[in-house]
């Protein structure tokens, strides 16, 4: 473990969120993608940690960040407002953030919400309906909608099925970088899972993100998509909608959707350069 590691918590209004710091120089805060918790990107904080004061932390609901009401919804403006709250107890100055699908999406948010306290945002893949034309806004929200009902008659096996074909996931990453950390699908990802397909898609289903709002924003946002995702899928259109709304690259990182976690070294390495340019 690097040397220059803590963790702790937070309060925040409705829950408590934990969080890790690694490393050091310029902080860079990564917003993770689907159940991921803090460990998620373990792999590529690895890569990060020698000139990036690196932030991974717990989304509200997911390990060990807990909710005052275990029965609560959440939305993405809330969990927006969560980064918002852990930045400024960490830096007054703007910080760099990477966000992967619903980390995009919160980062987002932020990015119209908080103007100047990201200085940049690396934007994977967000899941954010509202940046698409209004039919297809509304068939993938269907879609993640039908996910749900998926997960409530059948269980999660099915669920992960029809999240892949959504997503444009192969599950068995056949081009994986070797010796990944690997990450089993234990009780506490099974219950993060819980909380990610019943509460989080519905808090991007009923998202309220100001998409116009976003062109007079003070944060550089780099659109990003993963150079296997299927351009036909939800996270890939979203991403090239962001790209269409600055009028600006659509760039590519190694890997699919999940590429912070299939090629944490190709992809840090593509991330760097962003963050350096």
């Amino acid at each position: 473990m690097d040397t220059a590691f803590t963790t702790s918590t937070l309060r925040v209004p409705g829950a408590t969120l934990y969080y890790e710091v690694r490393g050091t120089g310029p902080l860079l805060l990564i917003s993770q993608s689907g159940e991921g918790d803090a460990r998620r990107s373990v792999d590529l904080v690895d890569q990060l940690v020698a000139d990036h004061t690196v932030v991974t932390y717990d989304r509200r609901g997911l390990s060990r960040s807990t909710l005052d009401d275990p029965d609560q919804g959440v939305t993405i403006a809330e969990h927006a407002d969560d980064v918002h709250r852990l930045l400024a107890e960490l830096t007054d100055q703007p910080a760099l953030m990477l966000g992967c699908s619903l980390g995009a999406s919160i980062g987002l948010h932020l990015a119209v919400d908080h103007p100047g306290q990201i200085g940049l945002l690396v934007a994977h893949e967000p899941v954010t309906p509202r940046l698409l034309p209004a039919d297809q806004r509304a068939h993938h929200e269907r879609e993640l909608e039908q996910i749900q009902d998926v997960y409530r008659r059948e269980g999660l096996p099915a669920a992960f099925k029809l999240i892949a074909e959504v997503l444009g996931i192969d599950p068995a990453h056949p081009d994986a970088e070797p010796d990944v950390t690997p990450q089993p699908l234990t009780p506490q990802r099974v219950a993060n899972f819980r909380f990610f397909i019943e509460r989080d898609f519905t808090a991007v289903i009923g998202d309220t993100i100001d998409v116009a709002a976003l062109k007079n924003t003070g944060t550089r946002i780099v659109p990003v998509t993963g150079r296997t995702t299927p351009r036909a899928v939800f996270d890939h259109k979203c991403a090239a909608a962001l790209a269409g709304l600055f009028d600006t690259e659509l760039r590519e990182f190694p890997g699919g959707h999940n590429g912070n976690t299939t090629h944490p070294k190709a992809y840090a390495a593509a991330l760097r350069a962003v963050l350096a340019s």
